[in-house]
């Protein structure tokens, strides 16, 4: 993967960080943040600034420009992506690393007294506001300070930057959501009456789709659309390019007066006067705005995350299908691979043709991981015509893919082996297996966080001196983003953890990696539930995870001798209900090649 050459485009940039009709006064820096302001990993075309100035494709990562200097900062998923894609005019900063400078310390380091860092404060989400504040306070305390620049200066110096998209909209039924968008409505002003506020701003794209039952195709791989939305005590408000609301569409919202509740009635405005009608909102309303004064987590991502029981049955419906797909997928390498011609690239396009033939697909959910060897290492790795390996039989090779089905989205991750592994590879994927089960089976009570059950995932690794860089799981969306909030497992404690509740999604996905060798990790997505225990203690109630991912393990990359009784009784009881639910479906769908792999690979191990 070749850098591409940033100079000329860091040339105009600096340019303009003087010029008085872009920049109210001369700003020394220009800051590039992580992510956007619609708070969604994969971002459409026109908004990927950090890359087109940079080259950096990651979905973490902040970039910052001063007079003479670019550095990058972003986190130990990107390291080795980073290193291969930024080029000479760029210092790669590497986050967590005990002798990476903070922002705001290279910052202070790099500018004159009394230095100013400029910012498009539109890309600056309300759930990083508390980590600018801090980035602000510290400058401030080494006689600096941030300005806002409205006009981007990104967008000034990208000459082909292309339009806005506008895909149609997908309306979901009840069959698929299990709640009618009124109802939801209904629903949120009850939580915003508890939390005494009189508006509530929804910005997140997800939210919104969620929200509304429709589903879009603006950012790829996420099924939403640009837009916002303002619920107020007596008022839905839609922001959006109204030219999208086709009759179907205007008849779900009810848009031509057959709504007879008016608390429920939609007043649809400009996507762009979003601003202007905020601005009036503030003088209008005595109580709290959610999002603005209010710095909680929005009562749409709360809702959305905790899966109603049509929601779960359409999950589960997705899993079966997606596990139909990958045992053929896998079915297929098997018999190919040691004919030396299948590369990651057509692998990854081998398996994205199988998942189109399967019921109420429509998209993968994320560009396909297939990577073999030391491209395994690069945890986000996407080949690409200058990266693409032969999948060779001598190497480990690594698969991570989901699919958005209209009854649900999949995440899954499988680690494999064509010949023989050797004993080092066993044993760290053994104990990634290890870690996987641990967390897969715990019980904890009601309450409980995220990061208080990351280190189940890694003890197994820790036991030898090894770890991984990643968090260990992730919210996942119902046909909608693959990673979502505001549930996770991580190591990182953060200030938006929310407790596990019955009903959340979330993927369990530890791994191991080794740079310039090869990368392991197993993923499945895991639906929390209610334990059955022998005691109940105060009342508390207790959770588990019941896997919703079907895809059997690969036995020859284990060594069953470091395996528990309990483990290898989990293994046993996890290829048995694969065995049986997707060997059906297999079954039914005539894959009997894929059905003889499944029972191979699901066999019981002593």
């Amino acid at each position: 993967m070749s850098a591409k050459n940033t100079s000329a485009i860091l040339k105009r940039l600096r340019g303009l960080m003087s010029n008085k009709k872009y920049v109210t006064e001369q700003i020394h820096a220009y800051i590039v943040p992580s992510g956007d302001a619609h708070q969604s990993e994969y971002i459409t075309a026109c908004d990927c600034r950090r890359e087109f100035v940079s080259g950096f494709s990651g979905s973490a990562g902040t970039a910052i420009i001063t007079k003479d200097k670019a550095a990058l900062w972003t986190d130990g998923r990107y390291y080795l992506q980073a290193e291969r894609q930024l080029d000479g005019n760029w210092t790669l900063m590497k986050d967590g690393m005990p002798k990476t400078p903070s922002q705001s310390d290279w910052l202070s380091q790099e500018m004159p007294v009394g230095g100013c860092v400029g910012v498009d404060p539109h890309l600056i989400s309300a759930g990083k506001s508390i980590a600018w504040d801090q980035i602000r306070k510290n400058l401030k305390n080494s006689g600096h300070h941030i300005v806002p620049v409205h006009d981007n200066l990104i967008d000034v110096v990208w000459d082909d930057r292309p339009p806005p998209p506008k895909s149609s909209l997908l309306i979901l039924s009840l069959k698929y959501t299990g709640m009618s968008w009124q109802d939801k409505v209904k629903k949120i002003r009850e939580k915003m009456k508890v939390k005494k506020c009189e508006a509530l701003v929804v910005t997140a794209l997800d939210e919104i789709a969620y929200l509304f039952n429709l589903r879009g195709a603006d950012i790829e791989f996420n099924p939403v659309f640009f837009a916002y939305a303002v619920v107020t005590m007596n008022s839905v408000n839609l922001f959006i390019d109204e030219t999208r609301l086709d009759e179907a569409v205007s008849q779900h919202l009810q848009l031509n007066g057959s709504n007879t509740d008016p608390s429920t009635a939609i007043t649809v405005h400009p996507y762009g006067e979003i601003g202007s009608f905020m601005s009036g909102l503030a003088e209008k309303v005595q109580g709290k705005v959610w999002e603005r004064r209010l710095s909680q987590p929005s009562p749409v991502a709360s809702m959305k995350a905790v899966k109603n029981k049509t929601e779960i049955a359409g999950m589960k419906r997705a899993h079966v299908k997606d596990a139909v797909t990958l045992c053929e997928y896998f079915s297929w390498l098997e018999q190919e691979v040691p004919k030396g011609k299948v590369t990651e690239v057509s692998a990854a396009e081998k398996l994205e043709q199988i998942k189109q033939e399967q019921e109420d697909y429509i998209s993968l959910s994320f560009a396909t991981i297939s990577s073999t060897g030391p491209n395994g290492a690069i945890i986000h790795y996407k080949a690409t015509e200058e990266t693409d390996q032969v999948v060779a039989a001598d190497n480990v090779y690594l698969c991570d893919s989901g699919a958005q089905y209209r009854d649900g989205t999949t995440d899954v991750t499988r680690t494999t082996h064509f010949g023989t592994p050797s004993s080092h590879v066993k044993e760290c994927y053994t104990r990634v297996l290890k870690g996987h089960i641990n967390l897969s089976s715990a019980i904890f009570p009601n309450g409980v966080k995220g990061h208080m059950l990351d280190s189940l995932a890694r003890t197994s690794l820790w036991d030898i001196g090894l770890d991984y860089v990643h968090g260990t799981g992730h919210g996942v969306g119902c046909f909608l983003n693959v990673h979502e909030g505001p549930c996770g497992i991580s190591h990182r404690v953060s200030l938006a953890d929310v407790p596990l509740e019955e009903g959340m999604i979330l993927s369990d996905e530890p791994g191991y990696y080794e740079d310039g060798a090869f990368g392991l990790r197993i993923e499945n997505c895991v639906l929390v539930v209610k334990a059955d225990t022998k005691h109940n203690f105060k009342d508390k109630g207790f959770l588990t995870f019941e896997p919703l991912t079907l895809v059997p393990m690969f036995t020859r990359l284990i060594d069953p001798s470091l395996l528990s009784q309990k483990e290898i009784d989990w293994l046993n009881d996890y290829h048995s209900k694969c065995l049986q639910i997707v060997g059906e479906e297999l079954m039914n769908q005539g894959k009997t090649a894929a059905f003889k792999w499944l029972k191979k690979e699901a066999q019981i191990i002593g």
